[in-house]
């Protein structure tokens, strides 16, 4: 709770002082936390929360979530195609687009449910081989095939700056590529770079440590 604070108080400095014009929702990526250790911050008015695995995210939340209808779930981690129908009935928001496969799959089990989801393409902006997203050269024809073909609802991008990098560049690069294509929302900013991402333009910063501590496993 008093981390939470903390982290609002500091970001919303960031915003004054930079003049800008969007506070970031802050994702409480709850992977791993039993839902006793997030009801205090579910509590205080919180509604965003991230989870990586789609399992852990149906036991832990569904029940709770059809009796609380305000929050809202993120997928955060690497999504495989055959999971797309229980992460669709699961969550609000998914994170980690990132083939045309997933992007197929997605598309075919919203409408036998009837639900649109928020969408977010994963971009891999340095082309790291080891890394999930797609890779700049192709993701004008992605996106378009994504939002014009398959009509899913592409609500922004995501990325994972490579580590030790320059990774106020690689914010503005996406913060960039997120105006050439019209898309609202950037998904960018960890519990280590939150305020670089903030100052970058961030519309969803993913904090986990910052918030929660450290994890046990």
């Amino acid at each position: 709770m008093n981390n939470l604070k903390s982290i609002n108080d500091e970001i919303k400095e960031i915003v004054n002082r930079k003049q800008l014009k969007i506070t970031p929702n802050i994702i409480a990526v709850s992977k791993t936390f039993p839902l006793d250790k997030i009801l205090p911050i579910i509590e205080s008015g919180h509604v965003h929360f991230g989870e990586n695995k789609v399992q852990e995210a149906e036991t832990k939340w569904l029940n709770f979530k059809n009796k609380n209808k305000n929050i809202k779930l993120h997928m955060l981690g690497k999504l495989q195609s055959n999971k797309a129908k229980k992460a669709i009935e699961t969550f609000d928001y998914i994170h980690s687009l990132d083939n045309p496969k997933l992007a197929e799959k997605i598309s075919h089990y919203e409408k036998i449910i009837g639900k649109k989801t928020n969408l977010f393409i994963q971009v891999n902006l340095a082309d790291e081989q080891q890394k999930s997203g797609i890779i700049l050269n192709d993701l004008d024809s992605f996106y378009t095939y994504c939002s014009k073909d398959l009509s899913l609802n592409v609500i922004g991008l995501m990325c994972l700056p490579p580590i030790n990098s320059n990774t106020e560049k690689y914010f503005k690069m996406l913060k960039d590529i997120s105006v050439k294509l019209n898309v609202p929302h950037l998904s960018m900013g960890m519990s280590s770079d939150y305020n670089l991402a903030v100052e970058s333009g961030s519309t969803f910063l993913r904090l986990g440590t910052a918030i929660f501590g450290k994890r046990n496993i």
